[in-house]
């Protein structure tokens, strides 16, 4: 789904990416998570093509980002990628709605359907109610549904994230952890988010630590940890077992034939 290699970044004197390996299988919900400044937004950015690295390959979902011109990249990054920030970014003036459906005009879908669809996405987020309000008669976490919806309009391969419930309070926070998996589960859309919220990303299929511009190290995805967990659950009663044939087997019994 997303391959990238050797992705190397630099502002000025500051090397703030280097040499970042990374693969990403379609469908999976990935944290990153690191100390500030170890570069987690900015690999974000120039995974969303955002921003462009000094060097590095980027393939997302069997294209080479690199190698498309401006309006090629516009369009890649309008269908195939969506965004969801801290703040919600929604535009004052327009009704969740319209807000919705603004990235779908872009993307040259008609009005009717950018409406269907947006309506579609409101009343999976339980905001069909909400439709006409503007921004300020939302609540935070309304907000912040409202922009995850903005996001998926135009099903979008992968989904980027930035510290999307740091402005959330306890309740509305767990919400939005609990809207990604199930995203995930009806849609198979592919989850990155950079956090700081350590429930978050105890729950995520895996953890992407950084550290000065690096991957430190990846916590194991969560069903090769359970595996392990049984796996090592079972061991006595196998070893058990294996003393028993060689006991059988050391006395002659034809136990079992």
């Amino acid at each position: 789904m997303i391959d990238i290699k050797n992705i190397t970044k630099s502002f000025g004197s500051l090397q703030v990416l280097k040499g970042i390996d990374l693969h990403i299988d379609k469908g999976e919900v990935v944290s990153i998570v690191g100390p500030s400044g170890a570069g987690k937004s900015t690999l974000l950015q120039i995974i969303g093509t955002l921003d462009s690295p000094d060097s590095g390959e980027i393939m997302i979902d069997g294209v080479d980002v690199r190698r498309l011109n401006q309006k090629k990249l516009s369009d890649f990054r309008n269908r195939n990628i969506g965004f969801v920030f801290q703040f919600h970014q929604l535009l004052p003036e327009f009704t969740a709605l319209e807000n919705i459906m603004i990235p779908a005009f872009i993307a040259g879908m008609s009005k009717s359907e950018a409406k269907k669809r947006g309506m579609e996405l409101l009343d999976f987020m339980g905001l069909a109610d909400r439709a006409k309000h503007k921004p300020n008669e939302l609540s935070g976490g309304e907000k912040q549904r409202v922009a995850v919806a903005r996001a998926l309009v135009n099903n979008p391969a992968v989904v980027l994230a930035d510290e999307p419930s740091g402005s959330l309070d306890s309740k509305n926070k767990a919400e939005l952890h609990q809207l990604f998996f199930d995203l995930r589960d009806k849609t198979g859309q592919t989850f990155i988010i950079v956090t700081h919220d350590e429930q978050l990303a105890s729950i995520t299929d895996r953890t992407i630590k950084m550290r000065d511009g690096m991957l430190e190290k990846e916590t194991e995805p969560k069903a090769s940890q359970d595996a392990e967990t049984d796996a090592e659950t079972e061991m006595p009663a196998s070893q058990n077992s294996g003393t028993e044939v060689r006991t059988d087997a050391e006395t002659g019994s034809e136990s079992g034939k």
